[in-house]
């Protein structure tokens, strides 16, 4: 992993995403988020190499892409492990884990996921405004949407970490972007246009400047329209949630052969749907104790 500096004290280690960290001096630095279990080890040795201990984690949101090694910081460095209150919430079992996973059962959860557990050291607060950790104020900033207390955090550089509310440019093409509330997410998207920070990091991978912040929520917020359109085109008659999934797996081509993959794009497609049927474009009809998606005239 290669670490590179952003502005000022705000750095980013390149991992499978890219995971920020602020230098509070030579030898100690508060991460936002801690990546996947299986960087674990790699990622321990680029902080090693660094001369880095992570005394604090100001962690974005509970998925397992950025909160993996959380505990296993907390308990190998001490470090204090900061979440908002549905995000502990979430971590805090394996059965509140599976409100996560969803689609998948509470073993799989089990096998693959039991890592996510733990005990926050520090509860983020449910509203925008100034958070301590390691002797630094940090903004922090509501998104929810993506997940139920989905953080972005702006540090003292005024470089904002926006986790996974915004998508980076390379990530426009994405088939099935999740989110467990479209509207929501699309909400708390436009509350980045207000910041006014000189650099946005996107964790898969995108950092952009304060000038190219609003186009590109502009092009996430017309990506999400885009595909909740394609899904709508997609129900020709009344149609099970399962049907329509099998439709957008065909038009998108995720054709996977692995069981919890589909599970995964299943779960994904719902969330459009449910989208569409608060935005009043589909109705819910029932036939033999089995929920149908029509048309509405608004679609």
């Amino acid at each position: 992993m290669e670490i590179k500096r952003i502005k000022g004290n705000t750095w980013v280690i390149e991992a499978n995403q890219l995971i920020p960290f602020y230098k509070l001096d030579s030898g100690r630095c508060v991460l936002l988020d801690t990546g996947l279990p299986e960087e674990q080890e790699e990622l321990e040795r680029t902080l090693s190499t660094a001369g880095l201990t992570p005394v604090g984690v100001l962690c974005s949101h509970a998925h397992v892409d950025h909160c993996a090694n959380n505990r296993r910081f907390q308990e190998k460095y001490g470090a204090e492990i900061a979440l908002t209150f549905p995000e502990a919430g979430m971590c805090s079992s394996l059965l509140t884990l599976k409100c996560y996973f969803l689609t998948l059962s509470p073993g799989t959860v089990e096998r693959e996921s039991s890592c996510m557990v733990h005990k926050p050291d520090r509860f983020i607060p449910p509203s925008d405004g100034p958070f301590t950790l390691g002797g630094v104020e940090f903004q922090i900033i509501q998104t929810p949407g993506h997940s139920a207390g989905h953080i972005c955090t702006v540090t003292p550089d005024n470089v904002c970490y926006t986790a996974d509310a915004l998508l980076s440019a390379g990530m426009l093409e994405s088939k099935l972007p999740y989110n467990l509330s479209q509207a929501m997410a699309m909400d708390s998207r436009e509350k980045l246009r207000r910041l006014g920070c000189g650099f946005y990091v996107m964790a898969h991978r995108g950092v952009c400047s304060g000038e190219e912040a609003g186009p590109l929520i502009d092009a996430n917020q017309a990506l999400i329209r885009r595909r909740a359109d394609e899904i709508l085109s997609l129900v020709d008659r009344p149609m099970t949630a399962s049907q329509i999934d099998e439709a957008a797996c065909t038009l998108y081509q995720l054709f996977t052969h692995k069981p919890r993959r589909a599970l995964r794009f299943e779960r994904n497609v719902r969330f459009f749907i449910e989208y569409l049927v608060d935005a009043g474009r589909l109705a819910e009809q029932c036939q033999n104790g089995a929920v149908y998606y029509v048309r509405t005239e608004n679609s």
